[in-house]
């Protein structure tokens, strides 16, 4: 009996190399599973499976865990307004720690010895994989051809053609990995720290031309309708992506520190979650209070940084998921989000929680809820200690 290898499978170049030689090359049955977060459509799954079987393995499996990835991430990502360097969504970060979770389920399953990823040993994936399995599934080997091989694109597209198996160099030109909360795509420039992808890199074309405006709603922190359509979030999600994606907004190169210590550059697009993430943070500036945003602010970076590195699994982030939970409850309301090519603005707010609320006064002028002498007593108290600081050090 030929022992049992679960390969992480997606259908791409490194994944495909892993299947003819786990097969072939280590005499391995190969059970592949491909983990859906969102971004396959049903014609995509089944090209997929078709493949995985075209290349030999032993079974093949698609696990939907869409609404998993939503509950269990995107949902706080969300709450916590959470932007890696100001800048990135966490597109494929959080999906692949959802990846790796499904497929350590899958493992203990089916009762398989190995599990098999296709990540190199260059990037961030590889650990995120390795130390999601050393934790869920610790007594099942770990096998990483591409990594172990050290193998270039053209090193796996020259094997590939030994075993009968086309992939051309310009089908390799690009990695995209697509999923709910964003699609990642790198490729030659990326590898670069001056040049930016082209415009038929992307895997969404701007067709949009007019501006257009889009209501979203919130219900506690999370998106329940968009122009007034009730959706349930996953599908609002997607409502908006479609909306807003042929604008060509959520478009940039994320340069960040890797792991493993080394900077990397990857471009995405994620016009959907970037659009979400602006309008919930606006929304929330008009129904937190000042410390509410402060300290999630403090702790959302945190947690997007553990989830980052794959530390989903360390129960720290149960703690920090219950607290920006708590915080949602006042943010509920409307926002108006104005679309244009290439860029997006957030028009104003709607909601019964907020805090700019004209019953204590209008900004700038007389408010109804304390006086001017109120003010200038506390105005003396509030500084009263840097004031005696000063006193005390500038005689001397």
């Amino acid at each position: 009996m030929k022992k049992k290898v679960v390969l992480a499978f997606s259908g791409g170049l490194d994944t495909s190399f892993c299947c003819i030689h786990l097969t072939k090359d280590r005499d391995l049955e190969v059970h592949s599973v491909v983990v859906n977060t969102g971004g396959f459509s049903e014609e995509e799954l089944k090209e997929i499976e078709a493949r995985a079987y075209a290349l030999g393995v032993a079974s093949h499996a698609a696990v939907d865990e869409t609404e998993n990835y939503y509950n269990d991430s995107i949902k706080y990502l969300i709450f916590g307004n959470v932007l890696k360097n100001a800048t990135y969504p966490l597109s494929v970060s959080a999906e692949r720690v959802c990846q790796a979770t499904a497929i350590a389920n899958y493992v203990k399953k089916i009762g398989a010895d190995y599990v098999a990823h296709g990540s190199t040993g260059a990037g961030n994936d590889q650990v995120r994989f390795d130390m999601i399995f050393n934790i869920l599934i610790p007594n099942v080997e770990i096998i990483t051809p591409i990594r172990d091989l050290k193998l270039s694109r053209e090193a796996e597209i020259e094997y590939l053609a030994k075993h009968g198996v086309e992939y051309t160099a310009e089908k390799a030109k690009y990695s995209i990995n697509k999923g709910l909360w964003g699609t990642s795509v790198g490729g030659a420039e990326t590898l670069t720290s001056n040049k930016t992808l082209p415009e038929s890199a992307w895997p969404t074309q701007v067709t949009e031309t007019e501006a257009k405006q889009v209501e979203l709603t919130f219900e506690k922190g999370e998106l329940v309708a968009v122009d007034g359509e009730k959706l349930a979030p996953v599908r609002a999600i997607q409502k908006l992506q479609a909306i807003a994606a042929p604008f060509g907004v959520g478009r940039d190169i994320h340069v960040g520190d890797t792991i493993i210590g080394i900077k990397g550059r990857v471009g995405f697009e994620a016009a959907g979650p970037m659009v979400i993430i602006k309008a919930h943070h606006a929304l929330e500036k008009h129904t937190l209070t000042k410390w509410q945003l402060s300290w999630k602010e403090n702790l959302a970076s945190f947690y997007g940084n553990w989830l980052h590195e794959g530390q989903f699994h360390d129960p720290i982030m149960r703690d920090m998921e219950a607290f920006l939970s708590s915080t949602q409850s006042t943010v509920n309301g409307k926002v108006f989000v104005e679309l244009l090519p290439y860029r997006f603005h957030i028009v104003g707010i709607e909601s019964a929680n907020d805090l700019m609320s004209n019953k204590f006064g209008s900004y700038g002028e007389m408010n109804n809820a304390w006086s001017g002498e109120d003010v200038k007593g506390f105005s003396k108290i509030f500084g009263n200690q840097v004031m005696i600081w000063h006193k005390v050090n500038s005689e001397k």
